[in-house]
């Protein structure tokens, strides 16, 4: 599975979870996509959410056991 299609699956389940909005989560996509081609910096999208105060790290925890990553 490619990182693309885990963090895709992650903002949806993200937002299905009712911890982030969908503005959020293409806010930090934009914020990857930026840092990627700027900086040539890749930055997953959870430690974007984490950074901007929308989700803390239990969030994302449970985000990635919902999608199965995590036990």
């Amino acid at each position: 599975m490619t990182i693309e299609r885990i963090e895709r699956r992650f903002g949806v389940t993200a937002v299905e979870s009712g911890y982030a909005t969908i503005d959020q989560i293409l806010n930090a996509i934009k914020i990857q996509i930026m840092e990627d081609v700027e900086k040539g910096r890749h930055r997953i999208v959870g430690e974007i959410l984490i950074d901007q105060g929308v989700m803390n790290p239990s969030q994302i925890n449970d985000v990635l056991r919902t999608m199965g990553l995590k036990n």
